[in-house]
């Protein structure tokens, strides 16, 4: 019913010094985050995205801001924020080297038992991965309705909420989403469907992403046997 595409904040200072953010203010992308997200921009070139969607952080409203800025289109105060994108709330994991979480017990959890895991006066996976999916499950209906059911739209938000969609997508349990890799200004694609979402593309750092996407609207959400032609012209 829409197509989206699913893209991470580029680099920050945390990841680039191996620290947990979380929801920490004055997160915000190093030099190589805002070249990774002005490349993410530069890969949107010839779709036209009807709707841009962020999570409230600083890096994630910076992404998306510098996207805009290469495509040249209106200014990041037109970016939808929706909480419910937000960052994982780590709780007091928050602002820790992720050398000495992967000490804790709690890290084997979310490694192997991710349903299971709660942060310490933070959230559960199982919250955060409810109200995401929840929250893009029920924009995408909206989009849909409004823009027609080959919308395209862009939510910027952060490597676990974003594999939690994928999972959903691919109807994965959530034990199973710490198998996808969400790299920083990655862009994965998903299509959604009155039958079942199409996980079109994962992780992606390169290349055009138009050539990812149907050229003419399919005529059935059904799912073509044997693989079919792709794309096409």
């Amino acid at each position: 019913m829409t197509i989206l595409l699913l893209v991470r904040h580029g680099r920050t200072t945390a990841n680039a010094s191996g620290i947990l953010a979380g929801r920490l203010p004055g997160v915000c992308l190093d030099e190589t985050g805002i070249e990774q997200a002005r490349e993410a921009g530069r890969r949107l070139a010839g779709l036209s995205v009807v709707a841009e969607v962020s999570s409230p952080m600083e890096r994630c409203l910076q992404t998306a801001d510098e996207i805009r800025r290469v495509r040249e289109v209106a200014t990041a105060a037109d970016v939808i924020v929706d909480e419910a994108l937000a960052e994982v709330d780590y709780g007091s994991w928050s602002g820790r080297p992720l050398k000495e979480l992967a000490e804790e017990e709690l890290w084997r959890t979310v490694q192997s038992h991710p349903s299971a895991a709660t942060f310490p006066e933070g959230e559960s996976m199982v919250a955060m991965a409810q109200r995401a999916v929840a929250a893009i499950r029920s924009r995408q209906d909206r989009i849909a309705d409004e823009a027609g059911p080959e919308a395209i739209w862009m939510a910027v938000s952060h490597g676990d909420i974003i594999k939690a969609i994928l999972a959903d997508a691919l109807g994965l349990h959530l034990d199973h989403f710490q198998r996808l890799v969400v790299n920083p200004a990655s862009v994965s694609v998903v299509r959604y469907t009155s039958a079942r979402p199409y996980v079109l593309a994962t992780n992606t750092s390169s290349g055009a992403l138009a050539d990812l996407l149907p050229k003419v609207a399919p005529t059935s959400d059904d799912a073509v046997v044997g693989g079919g032609a792709g794309p096409g012209k």
